[in-house]
């Protein structure tokens, strides 16, 4: 049960509402996340495009890339469409020797649109699962056949956020598709990170540790707010820092056997929660925590 240590670049740059964070350069994020001691880094919107331009760029600071998000629109078009849009993204995976990509669907999804209440996000109806698992898992499939595993993504305001979600989604795919669980998306949702694991755990593939803080989750309830006002009004913190019992998901993490990259992830606002500190006291906490679970951290 050897896990790796990684943080995503949202604790420096917002990929979602770029006003936070635009003015940090990609050099300070690789340059802190080694110095904090993580082993690797997920993609965000700053990183070069091409896999020798990525690869030379991680490689300054001896960081490895733990995964990349890939959106899709799989309600919209054929795996067959879908496999053929991702090559780019492929590439890049594939070079940097990624085995698990960060994968979500997409299509009417209202997270990226501040002025949309993410109550509004989309709801599958049995006809759009039809159309959705099949195609999935051809994508998953294919997938497989490189030597990289999905990590399918459940995220607020998409079409797979709740715990019915997610078990529809786990019940009507194959293992292929596997499970990026993300503690603090799950608790938004409404869900139970520990119970998510005790239930979904053989088919977790990728972890993304954030914390919430359960009053600005209550109040983004009460105002009908949308996703990135919630951001902004601070749902997420880093791990250790909100509600969430970090050393319990762990423990059922452990029991699952559980290996693979831990990813420390804040959306919060850099200038009110400056990136540094916070990427030092979250390496820090999930070397801690893990360990305590029996997770060896490589």
């Amino acid at each position: 049960m050897t896990v790796r240590l990684g943080v995503n670049p949202l604790l420096w740059s917002n990929d979602d509402l770029p006003l936070l964070g635009d003015e940090t350069p990609l050099a300070q994020c690789l340059a802190e996340a080694r110095r904090a001691g993580y082993a690797g880094v997920e993609m965000g919107r700053k990183f070069p495009r091409t896999p020798d331009a990525l690869s030379e760029a991680l490689a300054v600071d001896g960081l490895d890339l733990a995964s990349g998000w890939y959106s899709s629109n799989l309600l919209e078009h054929d795996a067959a469409t879908e496999i053929a849009a991702m090559q780019g993204h492929l590439a890049l995976m594939r070079a940097t020797g990624v085995t698990a990509m960060v994968f979500c669907e997409t299509a009417r999804c209202v997270h990226l649109d501040r002025g949309l209440a993410v109550s509004r996000r989309p709801r599958l109806s049995d006809a759009d699962w039809a159309i959705l698992a099949p195609r999935l898992d051809e994508v998953a499939n294919y997938l497989a056949e490189q030597g990289i595993r999905l990590a399918y993504h459940h995220h607020m305001g998409t079409p797979v956020q709740s715990t019915d979600d997610v078990a529809r989604l786990m019940a009507e795919t194959g293992d292929n598709v596997g499970l990026l669980f993300d503690t603090g998306h799950c608790r938004f949702a409404g869900g139970d990170p520990l119970e998510w694991v005790q239930r979904f755990g053989s088919r977790i593939n990728h972890v993304h540790c954030k914390d919430v803080r359960e009053p600005v989750i209550a109040r983004a309830r009460n105002r009908d707010a949308s996703f990135l006002d919630a951001v902004v009004d601070g749902v997420f913190t880093i791990p250790g820092d909100g509600d969430l019992d970090f050393a319990a998901i762990f423990d059922a993490l452990a029991a699952n056997g559980y290996a693979g990259w831990l990813v420390a992830e804040a959306e919060q606002d850099p200038s009110v929660a400056p990136s540094w500190p916070l990427a030092e006291r979250s390496r820090d906490f999930l070397q801690t925590t893990a360990q305590r679970a029996g997770l060896q951290t490589a």
